[in-house]
């Protein structure tokens, strides 16, 4: 039972650290700043619901239903003064049920299984890893390759026109025509998003990260998302969005992962058949871990990187048998990629291209020990940028959930996004000279546009190719290849258009924006090194683009080893690692100086319960008393159904508690005896499992646990179960059914105690109970996510946070 309509806060509960309230000190004596928020509705402290439609509350104000777009779901007028809040926890957040039932059904199918079963079980786990590989190459195939042509057609008919009228004085049609492609690409990539799957926009990284710590995003893991996915990044990088297809393939690879591991679809009403045994949260949270490590493998050729990124970014529960098959799902979507970009080559089995976006080889560019200082600088320059991004980006995102709320107005804007981007690359090529001889340039296919014949120009280079060629270009392009000025200018602009163009209403990856707009400003420090120190070895400006590229993504993204790893793969050359893990970790210390990640930062603003790695720090006197939600919603261990339905239809709790009615008071709700999901009384009243008079039901004749898992994961609303009104006077026995064994806490439990147990098992309830087994609280994600602390400018700011209806 996910919170309470009712709760023990009526009032604003004090913080106790040590003997004095509101104040402590750190070790060393300084002063640790704790706080809490004021004016609470503690009344309103709801958990998670069924569905916010049952709730009666109306999308009065479409500005909180954008703000509220991962969810899709109503909003009430008292939320609108918490849209773009970042201290406020949404109760339309469900959680998923990672705690297996031990119930009697479940150990009567224990008692069936044998030796070969369990193997059985491995099999198939093994082979569904597979096919979650096989399938994410493939999509990822799918998108590099319309991309290409895509672009193909897009670059040619662009450059025919500029070179005609070249001689015509007739630019303002080669403008047009650009314009033209990029405006209906993007337009129709953000209407897709827009009218099909809003939470399809983005990276799919932050939502990927809460569905992995426990929380249930509606529609994430979607087969029309994944197709919103799929073609909207292929149209968003086709219409020279400042963004990449990288970071989207990580979303794509876990909704593959998801639908492959059930067997069915409920979009399509299919089932197969098969994985029926693997219809669980907990089943189904280890595979999108693997979808997710196989779409990063997919992007960058990145296997081991892919695994380490679902480790520290997105899997909260973890051990070393899933470490295996993950690693088997990368391996397997890098070499499907490979195989088939080799006959799109036209080279079979020339297994070169190991991901969508391979940095190149870096032979030859060795770095010596007195550049390390200048690695460190640029580290530092790259936590500042990157905070600077992150703060700009965050305001923007504000802005967007306060007016740009309206569906056309958010497709009006990817447009004109569109449509700026495109005209300021014109007007840059246009306007800023330099050419270079055609031998200068690294590129297959060198853009002449407006330099002599033999010529290439650097600025088209930059502005008119596709992220993942502009980015090579800037590392491998030998020192000369481009002005001073050039680069300067394209790291300015393309700065402010890559803050943009992140959370517009088009799926867009952050990854290649980022790495780009570093290795401009690398770039920048390589050539400036260069002139300072004119020796041999700081000739070579492209280790200090790939550098500040580090630099860049890491002050963005603040993530560390496996950031690191994904860049060693990258670029095929360990050589690297040492100065690429230091910038990283000097990037992500002086960005968290200043704020958080951007994954996190949008995560706060859509207002999710999300869980950090540990407890809030001194929490110790802070007891389950205290945070429990009060009173509680019981039932007994043989109730009527009347009562049953009663109390799903007032109360949209996820979890019951069942009792022996005994001794109930004010303060205690009866002697504990087991749990009840919301979904197995579903499933129970569905089925009509129960008997005109008090008695055991046969189970073995009447339900299995394949009817729960057959209803999984779209269970029935209590309004779709039509009881007769005879049948409200039966009974259910709830005994067989409930879990008899779920985790309780005592209620002098500490917070910390209480929160490692929640996180480290994966809970979605924690009953509280008395010295005498009587329950007298409940504990939910929001209970423990409410306390929140800020580690900002060497201070420790703890604070109570507000949970919204």
């Amino acid at each position: 039972m996910e919170g309470e309509t009712s709760s023990s806060h009526s009032e604003t509960t004090p913080l106790r650290y040590g003997h004095r309230a509101g104040h402590s000190q750190y070790s060393d004596g300084s002063p640790v700043n704790v706080f809490h928020s004021v004016n609470f509705r503690k009344d309103s402290e709801v958990s998670d619901v069924d569905d916010a439609h049952s709730q009666g509350h109306s999308r009065s104000d479409p500005r909180v239903a954008r703000a509220m777009s991962w969810q899709n779901v109503e909003v009430t007028a008292d939320d609108r003064d918490t849209v773009g809040s970042m201290r406020v926890i949404s109760s339309k957040y469900e959680s998923l049920d990672y705690d297996q039932v031990e119930n009697t059904l479940f150990s009567y199918e224990e008692n069936l299984i044998l030796f070969q079963n369990v193997q059985c079980m491995q099999v198939k786990r093994w082979f569904v890893m597979f096919l979650i590989g096989i399938c994410t190459g493939l999509v990822a195939c799918f998108i590099n390759i319309c991309i290409d042509q895509i672009s193909a057609i897009k670059y040619s008919t662009v450059r025919h026109f500029t070179k005609m009228c070249r001689d015509e004085a007739c630019m303002e049609y080669a403008l047009l025509v650009w314009n033209g492609f990029n405006v209906t690409f993007v337009t129709i990539a953000a209407f897709m998003v827009a009218y099909i799957a809003p939470v399809a926009a983005g990276s799919g990284i932050p939502q990927i990260k809460c569905y992995l710590n426990g929380v249930k995003v509606p529609f994430v893991v979607r087969i029309k998302t994944l197709i919103t996915k799929v073609f909207g990044v292929t149209l968003s990088v086709a219409g020279g969005l400042s963004i990449g297809k990288e970071g989207p393939m990580i979303h794509s690879g876990a909704v593959i992962a998801a639908g492959v591991s059930q067997g069915k679809s409920t979009t399509f009403k299919i089932d197969g058949k098969v994985f029926e045994d693997f219809r669980t949260d907990t089943e189904k949270r280890d595979f999108v871990s693997g979808g997710a490590a196989a779409g990063v493998s997919a992007a960058f050729g990145a296997p081991v990187g892919g695994v380490l990124f679902s480790l520290e970014e997105g899997a909260s529960f973890w051990n070393q048998s899933l470490t295996w098959r993950i690693f088997f799902a990368s391996m397997v979507s890098t070499f499907t990629l490979n195989v088939v970009l080799s006959y799109y080559n036209g080279d079979p089995w020339t297994l070169s291209n190991p991901g969508l976006v391979t940095f190149g080889k870096f032979t030859g560019q060795a770095y010596y020990g007195y550049e390390i200082p200048i690695f460190l600088l640029m580290g530092v320059a790259g936590g500042l940028l990157g905070a600077l991004f992150n703060g700009l980006n965050y305001r923007l995102s504000v802005f967007r959930l306060k007016y740009v709320y309206l569906r056309l107005s958010c497709v009006t804007e990817a447009a004109l996004v569109a449509l700026v981007t495109t005209t300021i690359s014109f007007t840059m090529i246009y306007f800023i000279s330099d050419c270079h001889p055609i031998g200068s340039n690294s590129s297959p296919e060198p853009l002449q546009f407006f330099c002599d014949d033999g010529e290439f120009s650097a600025t088209a280079t930059l502005f008119f190719n596709t992220p993942e060629e502009a980015l090579k270009s800037l590392f491998h392009d030998p020192l000369g290849a481009y002005k001073p000025v050039t680069v300067g200018v394209f790291f300015c602009i393309y700065f402010c258009l890559a803050c943009w163009t992140y959370g517009l209403g088009v799926p867009s990856g952050l990854f290649i924006p980022s790495l780009l707009t570093g290795a401009a400003w690398g770039r920048l420090v390589g050539i400036f090194v260069h002139y300072v120190f004119p020796g041999g070895h700081f000739s070579d400006p492209g280790k200090y683009a790939l550098i500040g590229a580090a630099a860049q993504l890491g002050g963005i993204v603040r993530m560390t080893i496996s950031l690191t790893v994904i860049l060693i793969e990258a670029t095929g050359d360990v050589t690297y690692g040492l100065p690429l893990m230091l910038v990283l970790m000097i990037s992500k210390w002086v960005g968290d100086y200043f704020n958080l990640g951007l994954y996190d930062i949008h995560i706060l603003l859509q207002s999710v319960p999300l869980l950090p790695w540990e407890p809030p720090a001194m929490a110790h006197n802070i007891s389950a008393h205290d945070v429990m939600s009060h009173p509680v919603v019981t039932l007994n261990t043989i109730e009527t159904v009347g009562k049953i339905v009663d109390a799903m239809s007032h109360h949209h709790h996820n979890g019951f508690p069942v009792v022996d009615p005994n001794e109930v008071t004010d303060r205690s709700f009866g002697t504990y005896r087991g749990l009840i999901l919301r979904s197995q009384l579903i499933v129970l009243l569905k089925k009509e499992v129960f008997n005109e008079t008090v008695g055991v039901t046969s189970l073995r004749q009447r339900i299995r646990l394949k009817d729960f898992r057959d209803e999984y994961p779209r269970y029935p609303g209590i309004k779709d179960i039509k009881v007769k009104p005879e049948h409200r006077q039966y009974h259910i026995d709830l005994r067989p059914f409930m879990n008899p064994t779920p985790y309780t806490v005592s209620q002098n439990s500490s917070l910390s105690r209480i929160f490692r147990l929640f996180r480290g098992l994966g809970l979605r309830h924690l009953v509280v109970v008395d010295d005498h087994s009587q329950v007298v609280g409940i504990v939910s994600r929001k209970d423990l996510a409410r306390y929140r602390v800020f580690h900002h400018h060497f201070k420790l700011e703890l604070e109570e946070l507000h949970i919204s209806i």
